[in-house]
């Protein structure tokens, strides 16, 4: 992801039927509500973040990469009353050392070899009134560790080459995959500064953990695809459910964009469609299916059915809804005839 990034997010709206808090197709911002419908896990979190929304109590984020901790600090920050204000996002790993310090606390004009001239605004400043999120915090300096608390216990900035001290006021969101209590204790992080932003501390689970994968697939395939219901083999379902997902959120839409890039129109996603990665799980559910491993769980694609179809449901809903109840334009949309449509959506109609 980029390092440095800094914009204004408009206010939160209503949540709509069918979308997940992860989905990328929509352009309404996601807030803290959209994460109570899914995972158990995830909405246990959510409602223990709302509870110090609008607070100055910092949020701690823990997860394995690629399990969506940014997109749970943006959300965290539009659930709050900050949330027309700048959300500033550093990552910490992806700054070079020797400019992170500028950056964050930007700098005179003349204060070093290179400046710019009319010096620059660093993040803190930028985050001044709205949320700093600092991702991979477990990553950053010693050295810059220690000026770091000091801003946090005084509120205040002093930008390289400045003698002038600037208030800051912003709240605080920082996200590691790093345990940081070792780090702690091997002496690479410091302890004043881990107990300043473990105010409140939450870990997001990783995908293989969680029992929203279904709707999830369902809901990104649809994005990609404009719209379109995208049909999907039992065995896919199967490969979905073992596959590990080191690569977490971020793996997961990878693969599936690239898989919807390949797809021919109305083509169902088949085994011979996925990367060879996905694919090494086949000896596994073959020796499941054969009786080979015992007390294996139960496959995803035997319990997928009548879940994945509530949520073809709520999206030919959706989609009609955002075409004004236009039954022909959103049956165009989501790539099916129009009776299917009538027929999908009689048995909700009232």
């Amino acid at each position: 992801m980029p390092y440095l990034e800094h914009h204004t997010v408009p206010p939160p709206a209503a949540p709509r039927t069918g979308e997940t808090a992860w989905s990328s197709g929509s352009s309404r911002p996601r807030t803290l509500d959209d994460f109570l419908g899914g995972d158990a896990q995830l909405a246990a979190i959510a409602r223990r973040a709302l509870r110090i929304v609008g607070k100055d109590i910092p949020l701690l984020i823990e997860g394995e990469t690629g399990t969506g901790k940014e997109l749970f600090a943006r959300a965290f920050h539009r659930s709050g009353p900050r949330f027309d204000k700048p959300f500033v996002a550093v990552n910490c790993a992806a700054i070079p050392e020797g400019l992170i310090e500028s950056e964050l606390f930007g700098y005179e004009e003349g204060a070093f070899s290179g400046a710019r001239r009319r010096g620059h605004v660093g993040k803190l400043l930028q985050a001044n009134g709205g949320t700093l999120f600092l991702d991979e915090i477990g990553d950053m300096p010693l050295a810059l560790q220690a000026r770091l608390l000091r801003v946090l216990q005084e509120r205040e900035v002093t930008p390289l080459g400045s003698n002038r001290v600037l208030p800051v006021d912003f709240s605080l969101v920082c996200a590691t995959h790093r345990a940081l209590p070792e780090a702690v204790a091997a002496g690479r992080f410091r302890s004043d500064l881990y107990y300043r932003i473990n105010g409140v501390r939450l870990a997001l689970p990783p995908l293989r953990e969680r029992s929203d994968l279904v709707p999830l697939v369902a809901q990104l395939l649809a994005d990609e695809a404009g719209g379109h219901v995208v049909a999907v083999a039992p065995a896919v379902w199967q490969v979905f459910g073992r596959y590990r997902w080191p690569g977490n959120l971020r793996q997961l839409h990878g693969v599936l964009r690239t898989l919807c890039a390949l797809l021919e129109p109305g083509e169902t996603l088949q085994l011979s469609h996925l990367p060879e990665e996905l694919l090494e799980v086949m000896p596994e559910i073959d020796a499941e299916e054969t009786g080979g491993v015992e007390e294996a769980p139960p496959s995803l694609a035997a319990a997928h059915g009548e879940r994945l179809a509530e949520v073809e449901l709520q999206l030919m809903r959706r989609v009609l809804a955002d075409c004004n109840g236009n039954v022909s334009a959103a049956a165009r949309r989501l790539g099916v005839s129009r009776n299917t449509l009538y027929r999908r959506l009689k048995p909700v109609r009232r």
